[in-house]
């Protein structure tokens, strides 16, 4: 008996799955349990498993289209089977309205000036809707933007002209053409040409976040400067015990957050409509870029492990986030998260709670500045914090008393031992 293949809920937070490669083509035999495509969900490339023993009859969403979950995306049965009912409800694909007639001129219109509009350097018109979009799947752009291919000139063999990635792969193996030679400046300026990608889930899914927490959670932030000197010393004496540890100064921060959120545990909690969920460990959220946009990798019980179990689950769990390998119980549930920008030289910013979390550290970059101690001006690493709070949960003073802890921890790292 023919069996339906829907769009599954491959993470907690998926309303629609765009597929970025079928691995199956119609008339494999398929088994139960056996990889059938790879689809994108809001954080992560997931493999979807056949459910069924048989002939994969049908497939109704191609590479890189979308459809919202439970959606009928392709058809499992025996090879002479009739499955027309089935297909029967399937939805109907959207029709392109169609273009209305020109109006006859009166006069034919004047020739156009010679080199008002240069072609493509190979020769090949571009892909585009009527509004002069390219169409291109997600994968697809991310393999040009990767090998440094431009997208107008490649040629879409996918629905409506889509460029997918057999396209890109065919690109990929053509011998580069001799430059086309250079034209002159139009005579008249016209605005610049643009391309359109259609948004990852990932990125669909950072937007509606971001509206969901600015809007509804009422934030507010508080700022304390730290003294880096001790943690950094700490970090090059354990490197010089055992140089395979690998600890870096955001594993310290990891582990100095966990300490202070066990003795505020006001701030290791979360808004629920009707009351508030306080938890009895800490399991922080590592904000983690990758291509899409950002994903929070989840070290559970943080607050239980050594600064080595942290360092190498950081490492572990980043590296699988950067290449979307990540199950969803390893980047949902956080109590608390941190976003470090600081490597890449920000000294100071705001970071947007990531509902129903009750807080988020900001962590920017550790510099050398001029500070006064003891009525001299001496230089020490210093590094500016700034937490976002839910004011729902977490007040003024319990916010102020939590940054305290936190910094009395960083700057004496020797509290993690006592």
């Amino acid at each position: 008996m023919a069996s339906k293949v829907i769009m599954p809920k491959l993470s907690p937070t998926m309303e629609e799955g765009q597929i970025a490669r079928w691995l199956k083509k119609e008339g494999d035999k398929v088994s139960m349990g056996e990889p059938l495509a790879e689809i994108d969900t809001d954080k992560a490339t997931m493999e979807m498993q056949a459910l069924a023993n048989g002939v994969l009859r049908k497939i109704l969403i191609n590479e890189g289209e979308s459809a919202p979950l439970g959606q009928l995306i392709a058809v499992i049965g025996d090879p002479n089977e009739d499955i027309a009912s089935i297909l029967s409800e399937a939805p109907a694909p959207e029709k392109k309205a169609a273009a209305p007639a020109p109006k006859p001129a009166e006069e034919p219109p004047p020739p156009p000036p010679p080199q008002a509009a240069p072609v493509a350097a190979n020769g090949h018109p571009t892909r585009s809707t009527d509004s002069g979009r390219i169409i291109v799947s997600p994968l697809a752009a991310r393999m040009a933007a990767d090998s440094g291919l431009d997208l107008r000139s490649i040629q879409g063999s996918g629905p409506n002209g889509r460029i997918i990635k057999k396209d890109i792969e065919a690109a990929l193996t053509k011998p580069k053409a001799a430059p086309a030679p250079s034209f002159q400046a139009a005579a008249v300026a016209t605005a610049s040409a643009y391309r359109d990608e259609p948004a990852t889930q990932i990125r669909q899914t950072i937007a509606k976040r971001l509206v969901a927490s600015i809007g509804p959670v009422p934030h507010f932030f508080l700022t304390v400067d730290i003294e880096m000197d001790r943690a950094a010393e700490m970090r090059e004496s354990i490197k010089g015990l055992d140089p395979d540890l690998k600890i870096s100064i955001n594993d310290i921060i990891i582990k100095c957050t966990a300490a202070a959120l066990m003795q505020h545990q006001q701030v290791n909690a979360s808004f629920q409509e009707k009351f508030i969920r306080y938890y009895e460990h800490a399991d922080i959220g590592v904000a983690v870029a990758i291509d899409d946009g950002l994903i929070t990798p989840v070290i559970r019980s943080a607050d239980q492990k050594s600064l080595s179990q942290i360092a190498a689950e950081v490492r572990e769990l980043a590296e699988r986030a950067r290449n979307k390998k990540l199950m969803p119980d390893e980047y949902t549930g956080a109590t608390f998260s941190i976003s470090n920008l600081g490597m890449f030289g920000i000294d100071e910013f705001t970071a947007v709670i990531n509902p129903p979390e009750g807080a988020i550290l900001a962590i920017g970059a550790m510099t050398p500045k001029p500070v006064v101690r003891d009525n001299q001006v001496v230089v020490k690493q210093m590094m500016r914090v700034t937490m976002s709070c839910d004011h729902r949960v977490i007040d003024g003073a319990t916010g102020a008393k939590f940054l305290q802890t936190f910094k009395k921890i960083l700057e004496n790292p020797l509290y993690l031992v006592v």
